[in-house]
């Protein structure tokens, strides 16, 4: 009797999220699905783990649980100590998130965090991302249908054929914000060049003292012509894809490496 694979699920966004639920649904069609979230919202928290205080596991239900209080990367950590000492998950899955993580959002991201923590352990990874048009509030409409198919289906496969990846990558996945009969299939991409502002907004507090809330930027992003002309996610959800993008952790710049050697060797002449 073939054995049933089991399926960690976190997110950055909270255990209440409707895009955590919907990611669970959608994933016990294909295995036991075990799911840690943090108990608060962690979104842009990167890849942090919590060294300075102690955190705890919170039972909800039966293979559901808040962990008090950490981040998605702890969730993944904490989890194989506790609830996969005698055998690694098959899979972890992070989302549903609501917005988007494409280009260098990634390296701020909760939920592509949770994906690097899981292929760091040598566990396959996937991180799915529910794209917005403007501020999220239509995702209430789409009922992330588009995004639990998704995952589903690559969830399903990575489980039948294996993982596609070579060790520490993982699969960032972004679905545009339409139905999914509106979906044009999918695209492979690499991470595009994501544009950039300084939107925070300063306030006075009753007692007089000034502070400031970081607000949530557009999604802009910069033409970045890629060398096989490959799409960039940016470029793939605007056009109704699903794009899919493999990401790897080993983040040096090897073609720069000799040009480096050669710029400190003309330093160490002078």
């Amino acid at each position: 009797m073939a054995k049933t694979p089991r399926i960690l699920v976190t997110n950055d966004d909270g255990f209440e999220s409707p895009g955590l639920h919907a990611l669970r649904e959608a994933l016990s069609e294909v295995g036991e699905v075990i799911t840690v979230a943090p108990t608060l919202e962690k979104s842009a928290c990167g890849h942090s783990l919590t060294l300075t205080r102690p955190l705890r596991f919170v039972e909800l239900e039966h293979n559901f649980y808040k962990l008090d209080d950490g981040t998605p990367s702890d969730c993944v950590f904490l989890s194989l100590k506790k609830l996969f000492e005698e055998a690694k998950p098959d899979l972890v899955v992070s989302g549903i998130n609501r917005g988007a993580n494409m280009g260098e959002d990634i390296t701020y991201s909760g939920t592509a965090a949770a994906a690097m923590e899981a292929v760091l352990q040598g566990i396959p990874a996937i991180a799915i991302s529910q794209v917005c048009r403007s501020q999220c509030q239509e995702i209430d409409e789409l009922g992330y249908r588009l995004a639990r198919e998704t995952a589903r289906t690559l969830a399903k496969k990575v489980l039948s054929e294996g993982f596609p990846l070579p060790e520490r990558q993982f699969l960032n996945v972004n679905i545009p914000p339409v139905e999914p009969e509106e979906c044009r299939g999918w695209q492979i991409t690499h991470a595009g060049r994501r544009a950039y502002g300084n939107d925070a907004q300063v306030h006075i507090n009753p007692r007089g003292q000034e502070y400031y809330w970081i607000g949530l930027p557009r999604l802009d992003w910069h033409p970045h012509p890629h060398p096989r002309n490959e799409w960039s996610d940016f470029e793939a959800v605007r056009e109704n894809y699903v794009s899919i993008t493999p990401i790897q952790l080993d983040m040096t710049s090897y073609g720069e490496i000799e040009r480096l050697k050669g710029w400190m060797n003309d330093g160490n002449r002078h």
